[in-house]
């Protein structure tokens, strides 16, 4: 299973450009899940997102759709991974679990300055649930302030995947790969135009790749030869029997779902969701397709960045 998506949806860039002129901004996810089998949730990664929220996304999407999850920067980044059995309670109360069989792989991100310390990782990786009724237990634990807003019942228990996305050199060494596949934690394979390392060990049964730029990073597109080579890797990684997700962060200038639908087409992809999700069915309207037959128009890169909240830590 090879999925191409890209990394949030929700950008005024976009507008005009990727979105048609008129499409209204609450409909935007549902013109993704019209090109795309799967988008990467970054709102969770800021903040707890609310039960209604993911409800929300889950009716827009159409079957067969699958959303990674960007867990919380509260747990990565504040409390850089100690303490955290409560927060990581209150996380997988606040609503992920309505996702159901549309929750795909969650994705930890680490700051630049962490460095890689086994104990605290291995603790880590410990804690994660593995099984959606396994992250139920957890946020059954969740802390008085999430009364209200918890959401805590699953349809099917099912297994989870966790990757984890590192930005510090003092990971590159054989004693961090060899926790993440005693864990069956994935390595992300993050391309950062040359800031960061740039890992490509399989440590679990899927891969989980972000591209954020090829020379620049959030902002520069992917040349065809660039694209050539990661559907040669992709291919390889699917022909080991490895579940893949990709998805696109290089959305400064619009070149993310530009980029993301070039490397479907490059790896024979196609993606026909079966009928429109439950909320354009209810509203009795269409969404259109994207037009991209000439290329995007980016403007000259020129664009303003409007209301792309989204900054360092991506």
């Amino acid at each position: 299973m090879i999925r191409v998506g890209i990394s949030g949806w929700r950008y005024a860039p976009w507008r005009g450009v990727f979105y048609p002129e008129g499409l209204a901004q609450r409909r935007e996810l549902e013109y993704c899940g019209r090109h795309f089998p799967t988008v990467e949730i970054n709102g969770s990664f800021y903040s707890l997102q609310r039960p209604e929220y993911y409800e929300q996304w889950y009716r827009e999407t159409p079957a067969g759709f699958v959303f990674a999850v960007k867990g919380s920067r509260y747990i990565t980044h504040l409390l850089r991974l100690a303490n955290i059995e409560k927060p990581l309670a209150n996380f997988f109360a606040s609503g992920v679990l309505a996702l159901e069989e549309k929750l795909g792989p969650f994705l930890w991100q680490l700051p630049e300055r962490f460095r890689f310390d086994p104990e605290r990782l291995d603790a880590f990786f410990r804690l994660l649930p593995r099984t959606t009724g396994q992250a139920l237990a957890l946020a059954r634990r969740r802390d008085t302030r999430m009364t209200g807003r918890a959401r805590l019942a699953i349809g099917t228990d099912r297994p989870l995947r966790h990757a984890i996305e590192i930005r510090h050199p003092s990971f590159v060494n054989d004693d961090f790969v060899s926790l993440l596949r005693k864990s069956r934690v994935g390595l992300v394979v993050a391309d950062t135009a040359g800031k960061w390392p740039k890992l490509f060990d399989v440590t679990a049964p899927f891969v989980y790749v972000r591209l954020h730029g090829d020379k620049e990073i959030y902002a520069s597109g992917y040349t065809t030869r660039s694209l050539d080579a990661w559907a040669r890797r992709i291919r390889a990684w699917d022909r080991a029997g490895r579940d893949v997700y990709v998805y696109f962060d290089n959305d400064m200038k619009v070149k993310a779902p530009f980029d993301a639908l070039s490397l479907m087409r490059k790896l024979g992809l196609e993606w026909h969701p079966a009928g429109p999700p439950l909320a354009l069915r209810r509203a009795g309207g269409r969404v259109p397709r994207a037009k991209f037959a000439h290329g995007p128009r980016v403007n000259g890169g020129n664009r303003p960045r409007g209301d792309l909240t989204r900054r360092a830590d991506r």
